[in-house]
C-alpha cells in the first residue's frame, strides 16, 4: 500500500463532511456554526479555521452553500450555454482551468492493447478533500480518484483498467500532480501555472464530452442536456451522464459542474458531499472575486471577524 502522509487534511474533509450531514440534517432551523460545533465536540474557533483552511473563504460565506436548494440557486443564476462559451472564449475571472488542461487521446493500437508497453506509476497523496490517488503514464495524468476510508489504494482497479501495461507504486513521479492539486484545492486557487496533459482514454463521444467539461467556468455549472448539446450529441443524454461518470481524472475534467435540469445534485462518482464541497468553494470564492475586483481590490470578508451564523 502506498503510504498516505499528511493526516490532518483527511481528518478535516472528515469534520468538514459530518458538518454537512449535519447541517442536512437540520436544515429547517439553519443551526448556527456553535451549535453545529458543539454537535461534533470541536470548538466553534476549530471548525471556523477548519472550513477557511478548506474553502478558502469564512465558514458564514461558505456554508450558505451547502443547504437545500443552493445547487438549483446556481444553476438558475450561473447557468451558461456551453456553446456560447466556446465562441467568445473563456472570460471569468474566477476560472481555474483556463488553458492549463489537455487531452491527449491514445492511439486505437495502445487502446486496443490496454496500454501494452506503457509504464504507469501510482501513488496515494493527501488533500483537501481526502486522500487522492493519482496514476501517470509518460504522456500524462490517466487516473486521479478520491478514496474513502475503506479503500486501501487504486493500485489494483488501474491495474485491472490497463491489463497490458506496467503498474508500479511510485509516489515521487505523481508528486508533481498531487502538488497542483493541492493548489487547486487551496485557498483561492492556483491560476498561474504550466498546461498539464490528461491522457483521455475513451470513446470518441466520451473524449467530446470531456473536452466540454473542459469549457465550463469556474463560476458555472451546467445541465446534463446542455452538456450533450455542446458534445454534438444532443439526444444522447443517456450516455452523455455515463461519460460524465465515467470521468477518469476528478477535478481536473470538473464533472462536479454538471447538474441536473431541476436543479438537483445528480450522482458523482467521489460522492456528493464532495461534489457540495466543490460547488460551495468555486461559488463563494467567485463571489469574492467579483466582490473584490467592484471595489478596486480585493474586499474584505466581512464573516471573517464576526460571528458566524
Amino acid at each position: 500500500m502506498t503510504q498516505i502522509h499528511g493526516q490532518g487534511w483527511s481528518r478535516d474533509y472528515a469534520l468538514v463532511a459530518e458538518a454537512i450531514r449535519h447541517l442536512d440534517d437540520h436544515r429547517v432551523r439553519q443551526p448556527a456554526i456553535g451549535e453545529v460545533a458543539a454537535a461534533l465536540h470541536v470548538s466553534t474557533g476549530h471548525l471556523q479555521r477548519t472550513f477557511t483552511r478548506l474553502a478558502g473563504v469564512s465558514p458564514h460565506r461558505f456554508l450558505r452553500w451547502l443547504t437545500f436548494g443552493a445547487a438549483r440557486e446556481l444553476l438558475r443564476e450561473r447557468a451558461t450555454v456551453l456553446e456560447v462559451t466556446a465562441a467568445t472564449g473563456l472570460s471569468s475571472s474566477g476560472r481555474l482551468h483556463d488553458l492549463t488542461v489537455d487531452l491527449v487521446a491514445m492511439t486505437p493500437g495502445q487502446l486496443a492493447e490496454g496500454g501494452a508497453g506503457l509504464t504507469l506509476r501510482t501513488g496515494t497523496h493527501p488533500t483537501p478533500l481526502g486522500p487522492a490517488a493519482i496514476t501517470v503514464a509518460p504522456r500524462g495524468v490517466v487516473d486521479l480518484r478520491f478514496l474513502d476510508a475503506d479503500d486501501e489504494h487504486a493500485l489494483p482497479e488501474v491495474a485491472a483498467r490497463w491489463p497490458g501495461a506496467e503498474v508500479v507504486a511510485d509516489a515521487v513521479a505523481t508528486r508533481e500532480v498531487a502538488d497542483r492539486l493541492g493548489a487547486i484545492l487551496g485557498a483561492g486557487g492556483d491560476r498561474a501555472r504550466p498546461r498539464l496533459e490528461v491522457l483521455a482514454v475513451g470513446t470518441n463521444l466520451q473524449v467530446r464530452v470531456w473536452e466540454a467539461l473542459l469549457r465550463v467556468p469556474d463560476d458555472r455549472v451546467v445541465s446534463y442536456g446542455e452538456v450533450a448539446r455542446a458534445a454534438g450529441a444532443p439526444h444522447a443524454v443517456r450516455a452523455v451522464a455515463s461519460a460524465i461518470g465515467r470521468n477518469p481524472v476528478a477535478v481536473l475534467i470538473p464533472c462536479h459542474r454538471v447538474l441536473r435540469a431541476t436543479g438537483e445534485l445528480g450522482g458523482y462518482r467521489w460522492g456528493t458531499t464532495r461534489k457540495r464541497i466543490l460547488l460551495a468553494r468555486e461559488a463563494a470564492l467567485a463571489d469574492q472575486v467579483r466582490e473584490g475586483s467592484g471595489t478596486g481590490g480585493a474586499a474584505p470578508d466581512a464573516a471573517a471577524s464576526a460571528p458566524a451564523r
